[in-house]
């Protein structure tokens, strides 16, 4: 089924409740009287309340309200922040170069807006030590907490323990500063910074 309103001569029922081009009330009026004022205006008669009784149809340019709607749409789907998680996996025993990396990683998902889910991996004899893990996910936790908050406490699972890290930034305000952040850099790299004149001599005495 189509999901578009009826216009103009689709429209079949005896009477309709008119709203004018501006949003006005005009009120009950037969239905061809609703068509004859729509080619008095050069505007289509749409419906737009199917199931009220009378139907409610309103004087409008259809194709500039479909072409709107179409732009409006396509702008929201532009700026819609899809949720994102992030995954990181370290080991109980890592050593502090690595732990900085992934740390690096961590601070770089947080401040894009997203999710990240913490992994601490055990192997053989490690599985008997989870305050390892446990230590390892606080300290992680403290490390970034400028960034972002715990979401989901550490937790065993399996031979695995999983914490959730979430953003304190939302994912539309980190991608609207690093918008902002592009155009300024482009602006910056287009301008360029004026050649300083040469100074003058000093005149001879």
């Amino acid at each position: 089924m189509s999901a578009e309103p009826r216009i103009n001569d689709r429209i079949r029922v005896p009477e309709v409740r008119l709203v004018g081009p501006s949003g006005e009330q005009v009120g009950i009026v037969p239905l061809a009287k609703a068509l004859e004022l729509a080619q008095e205006y050069d505007l289509d008669l749409v419906e737009v309340a199917a199931t009220a009784r009378p139907p409610v149809c309103k004087l409008m340019d259809y194709g500039k309200f479909k072409y709107e709607s179409a732009m409006k749409a396509r702008e929201a789907r532009k700026n819609q922040a899809h949720t994102v998680i992030k995954e990181m996996k370290l080991r109980p025993k890592i050593d502090p170069h690595d732990y900085d990396t992934k740390k690096g990683h961590v601070v770089r998902f947080l401040k894009q807006g997203d999710k990240v889910k913490i992994t601490i991996m055990f192997r053989g004899r490690e599985q008997s030590r989870p305050e390892l893990g446990y230590r390892l996910l606080q300290r992680l936790a403290e490390d970034v907490q400028e960034l972002g908050f715990v979401e989901s406490n550490p937790k065993q699972d399996g031979r695995n323990m999983i914490m959730v890290l979430g953003p304190h930034k939302k994912k539309t305000e980190a991608m609207a500063e690093a918008r902002e952040a592009q155009a300024a850099r482009k602006a910056e790299r287009q301008g360029g910074s004026p050649a300083e004149e040469p100074a003058e001599e000093p005149a001879e005495a």
